[in-house]
């Protein structure tokens, strides 16, 4: 999840954002990169939603099915997801390949006027994000109701006079938290994206109105600054507050410079 996440601030921002309204890299403009830059840009950004579910059907699997957990939590079944994943993502970005005229970097006259492309990114919304929003939703669903009442019996198991701290429901209820800042920081950042996307399919990838003059581009410009931001936020949010996470970054930094500047193995 963290490396879709990264590749899509390279390709989605960097690459594309960056340049087509700033740096004008005028060889990307004038060959068949403009195509493929928009390809692999849709390409990382769908893997990054799709590993976001596959993550959040992951913790719901650790957190309830404990029998399931067994024979789904391996090496082997994460790397069919993962390919899976990628290569379904594939498949939906390469057509946009076809929506580009490589000699002018613009829309083909295709693209801006078949019915067929608007409904195919209408299709594409309710892929990518709409689904993605609700298996989302309906996971983190079923796993705070199971930690809910998983803590409810505990709570009667314990001795009443017992008044320490609980450490795993402390557990269960940082889970809970997390849970619901991944799930509310996913649907709220994707919102502008969904409401412009339903209303217009036509997308502006290529920024041929860079003056910001009418309300539907400002609308889609946001809705692409905020999906760009939830790449960042959904992987800060996980590993920032993961223990693990912490204590293996202060080991990175351990390993790669000493106190006296030095560096050491």
């Amino acid at each position: 999840m963290a490396a879709a996440d990264l590749l899509v601030v390279f390709f989605g921002i960097i690459i594309q954002q960056i340049n087509f309204i700033y740096l004008f890299a005028y060889f990307l403009f004038k060959s068949p990169l403009c195509a493929v830059i928009l390809v692999l840009q849709l390409l990382t950004s769908h893997c990054y939603v799709w590993f976001t579910v596959a993550f959040t059907f992951d913790r719901y699997l650790a957190i309830c099915c404990e029998k399931l957990r067994k024979q789904y939590c391996t090496e082997r079944t994460a790397t069919v997801v993962i390919a899976t994943a990628a290569a379904g993502s594939a498949v939906l970005s390469v057509p946009f390949y076809f929506a580009v005229d490589p000699r002018r970097c613009v829309p083909t006259v295709e693209y801006m006027t078949s019915q067929a492309w608007a409904s195919y990114q209408l299709f594409m919304i309710i892929i990518n994000p709409l689904s993605p929003i609700g298996l989302i939703v309906v996971f983190n669903a079923l796993t705070v109701r199971y930690i809910t009442a998983a803590n409810r019996v505990r709570r009667k198991l314990r001795c009443s006079g017992q008044k320490q701290k609980d450490s795993e429901v402390e557990k269960r209820r940082k889970s809970m938290i997390l849970l619901f800042a991944l799930s509310a920081n996913f649907i709220l950042l994707w919102i502008p994206h969904v409401v412009h996307s339903t209303k217009w399919q036509k997308q502006n990838y290529f920024y041929t109105d860079r003056y910001f003059s009418t309300p539907i581009y400002i609308l889609q410009q946001f809705g692409f600054m905020l999906r760009m931001l939830n790449t960042c936020t959904n992987t800060c949010i996980y590993a920032l507050t993961q223990r693990t996470f912490r204590e293996q970054l202060k080991s990175g930094l351990k390993y790669l410079i000493t106190l006296n500047g030095q560096f050491c193995k």
